[in-house]
């Protein structure tokens, strides 16, 4: 069955009521597992499951049936549209070549890059170093052409002297890092965290300011132990989810 969550939602009274429960709902239906029913709740148990008005329920369905995500039919009731994309998972399986799949199957258009001062709370990654290469990438369905991710690399300038931008509109940089360049990668470390769209997010990424995003922290080190980049990439919320899997000895 379709999970909604969260079971208690914890509202923000400086955002509308209706927005909020859209963005949950909308989360809900399109991180839904494969046999979920395709028929909602009634907009009263919608309501009460939130902790709203219906009224607010009722625009929050509104709102979502806009988007294409659900249909309305009077007497029959709510249902998920079966074309409504499910989430794609975010996959950190623990290997360098798990980080370029999750990578890789995407359009990469190369917005900037250049020399660029090091991001304070990056100090500690690129000790010694007033500037390193910025690369600022925006990338997207292949089929649709629908924007999913933005992404932001700083990496260390004498690694980055042998990089080829032009590499980066069809390879991962983890990847043009290990096979063109040569790096010999020790290790990856991983964050993801939920966070909101800020304005240049939700412009790149055509959704509302706001909207929840999965912003991915990924810092690689080569084998002496230096870092040599770290990426910010931002996530559309609507079309990834985050996984990890664990292997018990």
């Amino acid at each position: 069955m379709t999970t909604f969550a969260p079971d208690s939602l914890a509202l923000n009274r400086k955002l509308p009521l209706w927005y909020q429960v859209s963005q949950s709902l909308r989360a809900s239906i399109l991180g839904r597992s494969p046999d979920a029913p395709l028929r909602l709740p009634t907009e009263d148990a919608l309501a009460a499951h939130y902790g709203v008005s219906v009224l607010t329920m009722r625009q929050a369905l509104k709102e979502l049936e806009t988007e294409g995500l659900i249909s309305r039919h009077r007497r029959r009731g709510t249902f998920i549209e079966p074309s409504a994309r499910r989430a794609a998972p975010v996959r950190l399986l623990g290997s360098v070549d798990a980080i370029v799949a999750q990578q890789s199957g995407m359009t990469s258009r190369l917005l900037e890059h250049g020399p660029v001062p090091v991001p304070p709370e990056l100090a500690e990654f690129f000790p010694g170093l007033r500037e390193v290469a910025g690369y600022v990438r925006l990338r997207s369905d292949e089929e649709s052409g629908e924007p999913t991710n933005h992404a932001r690399n700083y990496v260390h300038p004498e690694v980055a002297a042998r990089v080829d931008p032009a590499d980066l509109a069809h390879r991962p940089m983890t990847k043009v890092l290990r096979d063109t360049v040569g790096v010999r990668i020790s290790r990856i470390t991983d964050t993801v965290e939920a966070r909101l769209a800020d304005p240049e997010t939700a412009r790149l990424l055509r959704v509302p300011l706001l909207s929840p995003i999965l912003h991915y922290t990924g810092i690689t080190y080569d084998e002496s132990g230096r870092a040599v980049d770290v990426t910010h990439i931002h996530y559309r919320g609507d079309r990834f989810s985050f996984t990890v899997t664990l292997d018990a000895d």
